[in-house]
C-alpha cells in the first residue's frame, strides 16, 4: 500500500493534538547512524512525554498513510532508525519517555519508560542494591525501548541473557494507535500468544515499546576480573569448559580478544592503557560475580593456575582493585571505536556454536586472505558464540578504496556462517542493513509467518517501512 510523505497539512493535525513540547527540530544528529553507512530523512521530529500522545500520533499517521520510524538513542548499528528513501516520516523520539515508574526490589522488578538510558537505569537498580545486568559500550546513549526492540545483547548473555530474558512486561503503541497495557510484573502467564516477545526483536515495525518492566538481581557480593593470554580460540573454548567447572553461574562474562584489536587501540587511541606490553595473539577477558562468603580475585587465581598448567594459558592477570578492573574492561569496551577509528570494509555481527568457533575463524581469515591483503579483526562474545568478525584495509589505506569488494567479503562470511548453523545477525538486529541476509539465510516458512504477522498488526504498513522486512 502506498504511503504518504510527512506535509504541512499533517504536521498542522499533529499539533492540534500534541503540546508544543513534543516538536523538535530534526537536527543531523537524528539522521546519522554511527558507521556513517546511511544519511536519513524526517518530516517531522515529534517527541511525546507520555504514551496518550504516542498513541495520538501513531494514530493520525496510520490515518494519513504517513510511515513512522521510532527512535531510541540513535546508537543502532543496522539502519534500524534511519530511513533514507521513500516518503518523508514522522521520527517519533522517546527521549522525554525517562521516568522510572517503580522499583521492587524484594520482587527483584523495575518498571521504566522507554526512553530511559541505560547507564541511569543501572543507576536506579543499583540504588537499590539490585543488579540490571543487560550492558553495551553504549550504555550512556542507548535507550532501553531501543534495546528491547532489537533484543540487544551485550557482554552479560553468558549468564544472564539478552534484553528478552530481562523483560517480564511492556506497554506499547500498535500500528492502529491502540495502547496495549502489558506491564504484567509475572514470571508465570501463560493467558494466549506472547505478545511480548513478539514485539521484543521487531525493530519497531509492529509497534512502539512505550515502557517495560525489567527483571533485576541480586548484586553479587563479590566481583572479579582477569586477562589471560591464550594460545588460539581452540584454548579460549577450553579455558571457558574449565572456568565453568571452577565457577558454575558465577562466570558473567567471557570475552575473547585478538591482537589486532590491541593493534588497533595502541594505533588510534594511545590513552588508553593496554595490559601488555607486547600484546598476545589471543586475549580472554572473564568476570565472574560471587555470592557472599567467595573470594573472587582467590577463585581466579586458582582458574589462572589450573589453566596454566593445562597449558591452555602463557600469561594473566587478575584485577586488585576496581580500578584495575575498570582498566581491563575499558581495554574491551574501546575496541569499537577503534574500529570506527581505522574504519571497517565490512563488519559482521555473527553466532555460531560454541563448537564451531574454532572453524569459522580459521576457515573465516583464509576466506578473507584470499580476497586481499585484509585485516581482520575478530572479538566477542565468545562465551554465547557471538563474534564481531571486521574485515580491514591493509595498514595505512582507506576503506573507501575497497568499497567494491564490501559485498563480496560479507557473502563469503555470511556463506561460511550459515554453513556452519550460525546466524548472521546475532545482536545487532537486521534493520535496513540485513533484509537482504533475512531473505537469503531465512527459513522460508518463518519468513512467511513474519509477512503474515506484519500484514495482520499493520495492514497498512506505516511502521518502520524497509526494516527487518522488504517493503511491498
Amino acid at each position: 500500500m502506498a504511503l504518504n510523505s510527512v506535509d504541512e497539512a499533517f504536521v498542522a493535525r499533529l499539533r492540534e493534538v500534541l503540546p508544543a513540547a513534543a516538536f523538535r527540530e530534526v537536527t543531523p544528529a537524528y539522521l546519522e547512524e554511527p558507521r556513517g553507512r546511511w544519511a536519513g530523512q524526517a518530516g517531522v521530529l515529534v517527541t511525546p512525554d507520555c504514551v496518550e500522545d504516542v498513541a495520538a500520533c501513531v494514530r493520525l499517521a496510520a490515518e494519513a498513510k504517513v510511515p513512522v520510524v521510532p527512535y531510541g538513542g540513535g546508537t543502532g548499528l543496522v539502519g534500524g532508525q534511519i530511513a533514507a528513501e521513500g516518503p518523508a516520516p514522522v521520527l517519533l523520539s522517546l527521549e522525554r519517555m525517562r521516568k522510572v515508574r517503580g522499583i521492587w526490589p524484594e520482587e527483584n522488578v523495575m518498571e521504566v519508560e522507554a526512553g530511559a538510558i541505560l547507564s541511569d537505569i543501572h543507576a536506579a537498580a543499583e540504588a537499590e542494591d539490585r543488579l540490571f545486568p543487560l550492558s553495551i559500550a553504549a550504555k550512556g546513549s542507548a535507550r532501553i525501548g531501543g534495546m528491547l526492540a532489537t533484543n540487544a545483547g551485550g557482554v552479560n548473555v553468558l549468564r544472564y541473557g539478552n534484553a528478552r530474558d530481562l523483560c517480564l512486561g511492556l506497554e506499547a503503541v500498535l500500528p492502529d494507535g491502540q495502547v496495549w497495557h502489558g506491564l504484567r510484573r509475572l514470571r508465570k502467564d501463560n493467558m494466549g500468544y506472547d505478545l511480548r516477545d513478539l514485539l521484543i526483536g521487531s525493530e519497531g515495525t509492529l509497534g512502539v515499546i512505550t515502557a517495560a518492566v525489567l527483571v533485576l538481581h541480586p548484586k553479587p557480593s563479590g566481583e572479579g576480573t582477569a586477562l589471560m593470554a591464550v594460545p588460539d580460540p581452540v584454548a579460549a573454548l577450553k579455558l571457558l569448559a574449565l572456568a565453568r567447572e571452577h565457577l558454575a553461574e558465577g562466570v558473567s562474562a567471557f570475552e575473547l580478544m585478538h591482537r589486532a584489536g590491541l593493534e588497533f587501540l595502541a594505533e588510534t587511541m594511545p590513552d588508553v592503557r593496554l595490559p601488555f606490553a607486547e600484546p598476545p595473539e589471543w586475549l580472554v577477558l572473564i568476570d565472574i560475580g560471587l555470592a557472599k562468603g567467595l573470594e573472587p580475585a582467590g577463585a581466579l587465581e586458582a582458574l589462572f593456575a589450573e589453566a596454566f598448567e593445562g597449558g591452555l594459558v602463557s600469561d594473566g592477570m587478575v584485577a586488585q582493585s576496581e580500578a584495575q578492573r575498570a582498566e581491563f574492561w575499558e581495554v574491551r569496551e574501546t575496541i569499537p571505536e577503534a574500529n570506527r577509528r581505522i574504519g571497517s570494509v565490512s563488519s559482521h555481527d555473527i553466532s555460531v556454536p560454541l563448537g564451531e568457533l574454532p572453524e569459522f575463524i580459521a576457515r573465516g581469515n583464509e576466506a578473507i586472505a584470499a580476497l586481499g591483503a585484509f585485516r581482520v579483526n575478530c572479538f566477542g562474545h565468545v562465551g554465547d558464540g557471538n563474534l564481531h568478525y571486521n574485515v580491514f584495509p591493509p595498514k595505512g589505506e582507506q576503506k573507501e578504496a575497497f568499497a567494491g569488494q564490501r559485498d563480496e567479503i560479507k557473502r563469503a562470511v555470511h556463506d561460511l556462517v550459515h554453513a556452519l548453523g550460525g546466524s548472521v545477525s546475532a545482536e545487532h538486529g537486521v534493520g535496513r542493513l540485513k533484509v537482504d541476509d533475512l531473505e537469503r539465510y531465512g527459513d522460508p516458512v518463518k519468513l512467511s509467518a513474519m509477512r503474515a504477522i506484519k500484514a495482520a498488526l499493520d495492514p497498512v504498513g506505516i511502521m518502520n517501512p524497509g526494516a527487518v522486512l522488504r517493503g511491498e
